[in-house]
């Protein structure tokens, strides 16, 4: 499609995304229960679709991280089509009053969350990441542009057909979702600044440096998942060892799965023989020198801190102090999510306060790190970013706010001067009526 086609296309979309914007919660709701619907109708073609994907990502020789995630089997279906109906079940962020402020009489200010506008969502695999922003999308009143990789064409032009059919005859109809299929059209939407308000990447460390490189329109996501657990002295080791198995294997290629493992030397000895014989089967593990003395590891490499093996494999360093081990995550970590063993509350305080990460758990696996999980429905993704939104980002994530402000004829000049009036700058509840 030429240059000047897409951008009529895309402003088309612009505007039904701001119908969708001014729509009511019942309206947006409906929307999403036919999507869904026709999500479970047209099953077996998606599944067709990511089985013929699969086969040829399979002959391509593609990473085996890739491909699990690219598969999108009965029990990922599943788990999608419950995190839309966590999305349907949500309070509607739209018009949320964030504040209400009396500046004086007659003078009422109200800040209250609208949509971002036009969102792009380009992405490698993840079939089940295109539902999951669809629903946020539609539920937080947003138009969604999609741009799926080459390896998930079939799935992704089968889960879009199914919903644009879903939503024939619907009364904001479709028109806010577009999927783009050619490999020029990314180029095409990091220069269209005039029409996309976000970008969300979500693939590789490569890719998405790429497209936060190449555009002028503000993107939010993460280019890592380097993500530590670290085994305190204090730390009860049979719970650790169970954490640890989970945040490693239970979804390797996850960006919340843990790279590297750090632990405290005075546990070291006890530790180590337990975590080996655990993973002896399943995980590679590479460790620096005093850890070799206490387990048979891949010698460490220079570099091997700051891989993301997304892959059946585990860093292990061993440290002196919860000071060192903070250091480490600090330094060699990507602002993800990292995890603290401990029975010690001074020593859960410290690393909460001075990981400086988008998410910082203890005693827990680092794979809790989920948008689903937290109860916002979904996600779009974990930004490891400090503006506008951090960590698994839902519906707060793809809102804005604008500022009302209600007056009775009141003019800048009577408060400034000599004579110039005080305002009060009274805090009212939001329920309140904005004459009070």
């Amino acid at each position: 499609m030429q240059n000047v086609e897409r951008r009529e296309e895309i402003a088309r979309l612009a505007k039904s995304a701001r119908r969708l914007g001014f729509s009511s919660t019942v309206d947006r709701n409906t929307l999403l229960v036919r999507i869904s619907e026709g999500l479970q109708r047209d099953w077996p073609a998606i599944s067709a679709a990511n089985e013929a994907d699969i086969a040829a990502a399979e002959a391509d020789k593609l990473a085996p991280a890739l491909i699990k995630r690219l598969r999108y089997d009965e029990i990922k279906h599943a788990e999608t089509l419950a995190g839309v109906a966590d999305v349907i079940a949500l309070k509607d962020p739209v018009g949320a009053t964030r504040a209400h402020r009396l500046l004086d009489d007659g003078l009422v200010l109200k800040q209250i969350t609208v949509p971002i506008g036009v969102i792009g969502m380009i992405f490698e695999a993840r079939p089940d990441a295109l539902v999951q922003i669809v629903a946020l999308a539609a539920k937080s009143g947003n138009g969604i542009i999609l741009k799926g990789g080459s390896e998930a064409q079939r799935t992704n032009a089968a889960l879009v057909a199914s919903m644009q059919k879903s939503l024939q005859g619907c009364a904001l109809g479709s028109e806010w979702l577009l999927l783009l299929e050619s490999r020029s059209d990314v180029a095409e939407i990091l220069e269209m600044d005039r029409y996309i308000d976000l970008l969300i990447p979500r693939g590789s460390n490569e890719f998405v440096r790429y497209i936060m490189e190449n555009t002028h329109i503000p993107v939010l996501g993460h280019a890592d998942g380097i993500c530590h657990l670290y085994i305190d002295k204090e730390a009860d080791l049979t719970q650790a060892l169970r954490v640890a198995y989970d945040a490693k294997t239970q979804y390797p290629a996850a960006c919340n799965a843990i790279e590297t493992l750090l632990v405290h030397e005075a546990v070291a000895k006890d530790f180590l023989p337990a975590l080996s014989e655990r993973f002896a089967e399943s995980v590679v593990l590479h460790g620096d020198a005093q850890t070799a003395a206490f387990i048979p590891c891949v010698p460490y490499k220079d570099g091997d801190w700051e891989h993301e093996y997304l892959d059946l494999e585990l860093n292990i360093r061993i440290v002196a102090s919860l000071r060192e081990a903070i250091d480490h995550i600090n330094r060699w970590g990507s602002s993800h999510t990292d995890a603290i063993i401990s029975t010690d509350e001074q020593a859960i305080a410290t690393f909460f306060a001075q990981v400086d990460s988008a998410d910082v758990f203890a005693n827990c696996s680092t794979r809790f790190a989920d948008g689903f999980r937290f109860g916002l429905g979904a996600e779009v993704g974990i930004s490891t970013q400090k503006i506008h939104a951090r960590g698994p980002v839902g519906l707060e994530g793809l809102l804005s706010t604008k500022y009302l402000l209600a007056g009775s004829g009141q003019v800048v000049g009577d408060y400034s001067g000599p004579d110039a009036k005080a305002f009060k700058h009274i805090e009212l509840d939001p329920k309140e009526s904005p004459d009070a």
